[in-house]
């Protein structure tokens, strides 16, 4: 899930959670109503979120084995490795820890149950480089090795890019764009072309317009909908087409109005 901060990210997987009421409709993940099937919903799926406080709760230790006693499907043998490949201070109070430490604490307690879905909010804000790249190859992990579902809200391109085969685009609150990796790039066409006079072409489903700083103009297509045929047929020429990348789509849908 990528959008600007604001758009709606957080508040989503607040609500798969049951963190939150909705105000319609109905969420389901693994089949599963969030509400109706709660308990077995999260016997099934992991969350992690920089929002999670463990600061009272005592040392890491105790955190692990309290969180641990919910979950028939606890795995101690990865619980360790997790804790000894993340470097994580098994006996240091949580309130000493660092913030890339409680990141990884939040990790091994939403990772040591096994869940078949992966929920994170934004779980590389705020991190620095090491802890960053020590928590994405978990994640990466787990996606490529075991397979397993991983929902990740992020604003960062950068950091979903090389592991991310399906993206949902929200802005204000809507899933404006929603596809694989391949359909969104593949659908997408960035042009630039030349208007009589430099007059600006208005949008239309498929076509939006991009701010310029010459006389030519330039513009994000879906070419399902909006083939650059059409551009011609307005009166547009010196058309020149080009692909896009993920970056490149995000701000042109994301700056729009």
């Amino acid at each position: 899930l990528i959008g600007p901060n604001g758009a709606g990210k957080t508040t989503t997987l607040d609500l798969i959670m049951g963190m939150g009421r909705k105000d319609k409709g109905e969420i389901r993940i693994l089949g599963l109503d969030h509400l109706k099937d709660e308990v077995e919903m999260k016997r099934r799926v992991g969350y992690v979120s920089p929002d999670l406080d463990f600061e009272s709760w005592g040392r890491v230790q105790r955190v692990v084995s309290f969180i641990r006693g919910f979950y028939s499907n606890w795995d101690d043998d990865y619980c360790r490795n997790l804790i000894e490949s993340l470097k994580l201070p098994w006996k240091e109070k949580v309130s000493n820890l660092s913030f890339g430490n409680k990141i990884k604490l939040a990790l091994v307690l939403a990772l040591s149950h096994r869940p078949e879905v992966l929920l994170l909010d934004e779980p590389f804000v705020g991190l620095d480089a090491v802890s960053k790249k020590q928590i994405f190859n978990e994640i990466l992990s787990v996606v490529q090795d075991e397979e397993r579902t991983v929902v990740i809200s992020s604003h960062n391109l950068s950091d979903l890019e090389r592991f991310s085969d399906h993206f949902g685009l929200i802005k204000e609150g809507r899933m404006i764009l929603e596809g694989s990796t391949a359909d969104l790039l593949d659908r997408h066409r960035m042009v630039e072309f030349t208007t009589q006079n430099g007059t600006a072409l208005e949008p239309a489903p498929g076509f939006h317009p991009q701010t310029t700083a010459d006389h030519r103009r330039q513009a994000l297509l879906d070419i399902e909908t909006f083939p650059p045929s059409r551009l011609t047929d307005m009166g547009a020429t010196d058309i020149v087409e080009s692909r896009v990348t993920l970056e490149e789509l995000f701000v042109a849908l994301v700056g729009e109005g």
